[in-house]
């Protein structure tokens, strides 16, 4: 009888550590996406959301393919900018679409 507890309670402890590595994964995964979109919270606000009649647009809740086609325009110098040319250079296309995606989500 000793053997089967062992035996029951070392399944149960591998079941946990799989499954705790499995949400660590995606905990890590949504931390370095928000880490990602706290760069663009200065000028943009918090998680997209600007003040009302910021000067500058809200990008919470704005298409995804319209993110990611302004951040390549910026980053290739085809749409002018004061800053945005030089942080759109400092990120990955895949990057790029993380943040799109994110901002698209939020509300």
């Amino acid at each position: 009888m000793p053997d089967q507890i062992i035996k029951s309670l070392f399944i149960v402890v591998i079941s946990a550590m799989l499954f705790a590595g499995t949400a660590s994964a995606a905990d890590q995964q949504e931390l370095y996406i928000k880490s990602l979109a706290a760069t663009c919270a200065n000028c943009h606000g918090t998680n997209g959301k600007s003040i009302k009649d910021a000067a500058l647009p809200a990008l919470a809740g704005m298409q995804s393919a319209a993110i990611i086609e302004q951040m390549q325009a910026f980053k290739t110098g085809s749409r002018s900018a004061t800053i945005m040319h030089q942080i759109a250079k400092g990120y990955t296309d895949d990057q790029i679409k993380l943040l799109a995606n994110y901002f698209a989500a939020q509300n």
